[in-house]
């Protein structure tokens, strides 16, 4: 009997290792660096999580592969009819989990709902030059823009599709209706999201029954559940940490080139960095390849005093870092008139940017041998966007990065134009270079304002300028990555190994 029992109880151990296999075959966990700070996609440009996730839950019109293409979503095609007309085509038939129709007035009214002063949608700056939207039928409309917007493709990216009725009577920053991949099984704010595949869903079957974002904000989390393989993807992890993981055998671990520029954000709405040449020392002050080898193993390069990087459409290859240079920082804060000693509060978000609180604290550092006193406010990742967006109250310095999958001029550098919420910076002759950028489609054209543009701002110090962050990663031995530098995290673009 006793060896009938524990036969038995072996079975039932492999039926339940094999359940388990199943389930964990049927199922991938994503590790966020931060939380999750609303739910409607119309309220965040933050790609790295609110974006990546919502990305599963609503569709987009067009995406970029992790070769950095673009490929058809639920438009089929699309093309410019004239310089100020383009013409989308839709996938027929699609709809939400509600039943509500994914048509071409779906499109419309998304793009009209984020056109709306009223609501003050984080991306409205993208969307501004659309003049009006015809709808041709269910599955055609028009889009005309006020002037050229040769970038318009690239930006439908990131422009997610709420249900329009549904939205009427609902909550979108803290509900959701599926009309993408994946339908939210679960939400725990600050802890995790557990999606589910939507039976609805219109395009090809999703490779996972199950996708969870798990936030780990901090790094040594993130390789301790990667390496037990408890999740099955992270970013952001130190440089340092990449051969670590490689040696342990229960995981693997790398690097590729991103496109996000790392800075201290100047808000020039305040004193003292209101005063270009109290900027421009500041710049001086701080050894940025000095950070960039002692924090990123070589794996950062410096910033050539411009936002953009050489991925990017519109880079200016003219432009040179600002020198590690104390004697001429020093000498640029006595033309400033700002005295030594003077206090500058900072902003830091824990657990965003790779290597952060190390790098504010380097900053910080540097400043002080100038003279200066740098207070540093550490804060999580809502705290520091409710005070950059909603109450507006970002301290005179903060720690901040900008990407924009478009990999075009015409999206980064509108992050600092002063009609943009993201700004806290206000230069009319920027501006209007941006505006003539975006009027043209010649290329050429379009270089020769962004090279005048990145110039002026580079001239005015319109951030303190730091490096170009590596995208690094590590994956579980169950599956593979298609690395991208572009911050999109999505679980189709993971594959289980065979």
């Amino acid at each position: 009997m006793r060896h009938v029992l524990l036969a038995t109880m072996r079975a039932v151990a492999v039926l339940l290792a094999a359940a388990g296999a199943a389930r964990a075959q049927s199922g991938v966990t994503i590790a966020l660096s931060a939380n999750v700070n609303t739910l409607d996609p119309h309220m965040s440009a933050t790609i790295g999580t609110d974006l990546s996730v919502l990305s599963h839950i609503y569709p987009a019109l067009l995406l970029r592969g992790p070769d950095l293409k673009l490929q058809p979503a639920l438009a089929t095609a699309w093309m410019a009819e004239s310089d100020t007309v383009w013409r989308i085509d839709l996938v027929a038939g699609a709809r939400f989990a509600d039943g509500e129709a994914i048509d071409a007035d779906t499109v419309k009214w998304n793009l009209e709902r984020v056109r709306d002063p009223k609501l003050n949608a984080r991306i409205r700056p993208w969307f501004d030059p659309i003049a009006s939207v015809e709808v041709i039928s269910p599955t055609s409309l028009r889009i005309v823009t006020s002037a050229p917007y040769p970038a318009l493709p690239d930006q439908l990216t990131m422009f997610l599709l709420l249900p329009p009725q549904w939205t009427q009577s609902h909550h979108p920053a803290a509900e959701t209706m599926s009309g993408g991949r994946y339908a939210v099984a679960e939400n725990i704010p600050g802890d995790r999201i557990t999606l589910k595949a939507n039976p609805g869903w219109w395009g090809d079957k999703p490779a996972f029954d199950q996708v969870v974002f798990r936030t780990l904000p901090e790094a040594a989390s993130r390789i301790a559940a990667v390496k037990t393989g408890e999740v099955d993807l992270i970013t952001g992890i130190p440089p340092s940490e990449i051969a670590g993981i490689n040696a342990s055998g229960r995981a693997t671990a790398g690097a590729v080139p991103s496109g996000r520029s790392v800075f201290i954000k100047f808000n020039t709405e305040v004193k003292p960095l209101d005063n270009r040449l109290f900027r421009q020392a500041l710049n001086y002050a701080v050894d940025k390849q000095g950070i960039a080898d002692a924090l990123f193993a070589g794996t950062a390069t410096p910033s050539t005093c411009q936002l953009l990087t050489p991925d990017y459409f519109g880079y200016n290859p003219a432009l040179q870092p600002y020198p590690y240079d104390p004697a001429k920082a020093a000498e640029l804060l006595q033309q400033s008139g700002v005295p030594k000693g003077t206090v500058l509060q900072m902003d830091v978000p824990v657990g965003v940017y790779l290597q952060g609180q190390e790098v504010t604290q380097a900053v910080a550092d540097q400043l002080g041998e100038l003279g200066l006193q740098v207070k540093i406010t550490e804060m999580d990742f809502g705290m520091y966007m409710n005070k950059y967006l909603k109450s507006r109250t970002l301290a005179q310095t903060s720690l901040l990065s900008h990407a924009w999958p478009t990999l075009d001029a015409d999206g980064e550098l509108s992050l600092l134009a002063g009609t943009s919420p993201y700004a806290y910076y206000h230069n009319p002759e920027y501006d209007a270079l941006l505006a003539q950028g975006r009027s043209v489609v010649d290329p050429a054209q379009r270089r020769a304002f962004y090279a005048k543009a990145t110039q002026v701002f580079c001239d005015d110090a319109g951030v303190l300028f730091l490096y170009t962050q590596p995208a690094t990663f590590g994956v579980s031995r169950r599956v593979t990555w298609h690395a991208r530098g572009d911050d999109w995290v999505r679980a189709w673009d993971i594959d289980l190994k065979k």
